[in-house]
């Protein structure tokens, strides 16, 4: 009989604790679940808004250098370089029915325009910077820091303070 009492015991305890829990995690779910949202969010962004958000950071960054009517036309050649290019589709059919070095020579062309495009870039870039006086400079450096990195680029350790020491 003691046995089982101890039994029932156990499994009271295990159904209690259990529900605890539970009601816990519930409440903590509940909690992060704007935050998650919030993420979610910004991965849901039209074409339009992107280019909306993108305009306003551009507008800002001009305000912020001060830009001269001297300085107008480079600005506009550099703004115009950065511009993501157009998206191209993604026939995952044809991706899966090439080979292995196949695909391998896909990604080498793919990066190579890429490569291409951050060279043109860099040209502007250099063009651009070359006519900003020493305070624009520094401004420029500081605050298009993320420019061109999306959504303020990958929010590594790095970026939440931490360093790499621990």
């Amino acid at each position: 009989m003691k046995t089982y009492r101890k039994h029932l015991l156990a499994a009271l305890s295990a159904l209690t604790l259990g529900a605890a829990a539970l009601g816990a995690h519930a409440q903590t779910t509940d909690q992060a679940a704007p935050q998650a949202r919030h993420g979610m969010q910004h991965q849901k962004l039209t074409p339009e808004q992107r280019a909306q958000f993108r305009a306003k950071r551009i507008a800002k960054l001009h305000d912020q250098l001060k830009i001269t009517p001297a300085q107008e036309n480079a600005w506009n050649a550099f703004v115009t370089s950065m511009q993501p290019p157009a998206r191209q589709p993604h026939d995952r059919a044809a991706w899966a029915n090439l080979t292995a070095p196949e695909r391998m020579a896909k990604m080498i062309e793919r990066q190579k325009l890429r490569t291409a495009a951050l060279e043109q870039r860099q040209a502007s870039l250099s063009t651009f910077y070359s006519v900003l006086s020493a305070d624009q400079k520094k401004t420029f450096d500081e605050k298009a820091a993320r420019f061109g990195h999306g959504h303020g680029g990958h929010r590594g350790w790095q970026q939440r303070g931490h360093t790499a020491q621990g």
